[in-house]
Order: structure tokens, then sequence, then C-alpha cells
């Protein structure tokens, strides 16, 4: 039997998705790393394993602002499930890209397992996607916000280095 009911790994759940949710208005993404304990791990399957919060602050702090990071504010989620047992929380993520102007969504889905460690605390996250769909969807965006006129400087430089054509 877990330490925490049901419940409490839910409001934790709810909680670390409305901070999220804040900082994807704020853009304070340092605030992301206190969302866990202090000596947590983070995998994150392309750019690696990530331990203590500190660490995870570097990493998200570095990695949300560039881009495609840096126009990526919205991270709803499609479902979870909680086994409230062991503590873990298991979800979906939908990584965003903001509106280019059109209403459009660019988005790819993120599976993602969160251990929770108390006091609206989580001790482990483990994010798997896979690149080769993601790329597709900053494609897509980068080509919708430049037909709009709406492309970020950033957007189009890595759309060159991507060597994708933009019309």
């Amino acid at each position: 039997m877990s330490k925490w009911s049901r419940a409490e790994i839910e409001s934790a759940f709810e909680h670390h998705k409305q901070v999220v949710g804040q900082i994807g208005t704020s853009w304070d993404w340092s605030r992301f790393a206190d969302e866990f304990t202090e000596d947590a791990t983070y995998v994150e399957h392309m750019y690696g394993t990530f331990h203590g919060r500190e660490n995870i602050r570097d990493w998200i702090v570095s990695t949300m602002n560039v881009f495609p990071g840096s126009e990526m504010p919205f991270y709803p989620t499609s479902w979870y499930s909680i086994d409230e047992d062991r503590g873990w929380v298991f979800c979906e993520f939908l990584n965003r890209m903001r509106d280019p102007g059109d209403g459009s969504i660019h988005q790819a889905p993120n599976l993602s397992i969160l251990k929770y460690a108390g006091d609206n605390l989580w001790s482990y996250e483990e994010d798997a996607y896979n690149p080769m769909n993601f790329l597709p969807v900053v494609r897509g965006y980068v080509q919708r916000c430049h037909v709009l006129g709406t492309a970020s400087d950033d957007a189009i430089a890595f759309a060159k280095r991507m060597n994708w054509e933009l019309g």
C-alpha cells in the first residue's frame, strides 16, 4: 500500500499541471524544477538523464529558451492513470505550439511517468516521445507561421538548419 491516498496523488498531479500551465504563460521555467525533490531524477530520452533538482533546472531553462521549446507554451493532458499502491502517475501530455495566428493546433504526444514523493513533489519523471513524430509537427507549425507572416526569427533559422522549404 502507498504512503499516499489516490486523492492526494491526484491533487498533486492537478497542482503540477496547473503550475506547468502558469509557467507556459510566465515563461519562468526555473520554477518547473521546484516541482521535484532535491534528489529527483528526470529522464528525457533525447536529452539524457538529470539527477537533482538543480540539474533539472539548468536543463529545462536552457531547453525551453531555444526553438522549438521557446514557442511551446501549452501542455494539455489527454489522459492519465494513477497507480496509488506505488505512487505513480502515467499520462499523455500534448506538447502544443503557440497559435500561429489562425487557430490551428500543432502538437505532438508525450508519454510521461511521474513518481510521487509527498508534499506536492515528484521524485522521478520520465518522458517518452518519438522525435520522428515531433519534427513533422514543428515543420508544419513553422510552415503555417511563415504563410501567415507570424514566423519568428528563431523558427526561420531552425527551418533553414533543417533544410525545410518554406515556399
